[in-house]
């Protein structure tokens, strides 16, 4: 049954504008049958485990990319720091030398001083090399395990239950 509601009007402009209200529909009460129902609550039941579960995943995932982030940061500085300690030295170095060339009293000299600076200065920048390398490498495995880690998890989790549903 529909209940009319007056209506009224408004004055915009000069003009008259009528005013309509909805009609009111009554809603007949139904009884819902028991297998409709349960099917209901089941779904409800599991759009919220999914929900929770999707959630879990979120913020393990946050955590994930929170961690690998800041062992990034903690490498990058460190890194940085060892390749600025290697300029240092390698310019204090530079500086030392020059200092010492200007004491060399005769070609010679000059060769012998340059010759042992240059074979110095090139084993030192291969230990440098070699170092910076092997920092490199270990601040990525660092960065790294996080995600590894938390794919491994992933993955055993959804054999778990592929398993499980087979």
């Amino acid at each position: 049954m529909v209940a009319k509601k007056e209506t009224t009007k408004t004055v915009v402009g000069g003009f008259e504008m009528p005013k309509f209200d909805m009609p009111n529909f009554e809603v007949p009460k139904v009884e819902m049958p028991a297998a409709v129902r349960e099917f209901a609550e089941k779904s409800v039941a599991q759009a919220k485990d999914s929900y929770e579960r999707m959630k879990a995943v979120a913020e393990e995932t946050t955590d994930m990319i929170e961690d690998t982030y800041a062992t990034y940061s903690q490498g990058a500085i460190e890194f940085t720091g060892k390749a600025l300690d290697a300029a240092k030295a390698n310019t204090a170095a530079a500086f030392d030398f020059a200092k010492d060339l200007m004491t060399s009293k005769s070609i010679a000299e000059v060769v012998e001083k340059q010759t042992a600076f240059a074979r110095a200065q090139f084993e030192a920048v291969v230990n440098q090399g070699k170092d910076l390398q092997a920092l490199a490498q270990r601040i990525g495995n660092e960065t790294t395990a996080p995600a590894k880690a938390a794919a491994e998890k992933a993955m055993a989790e959804f054999r778990k239950t592929t398993s499980a549903a087979a």
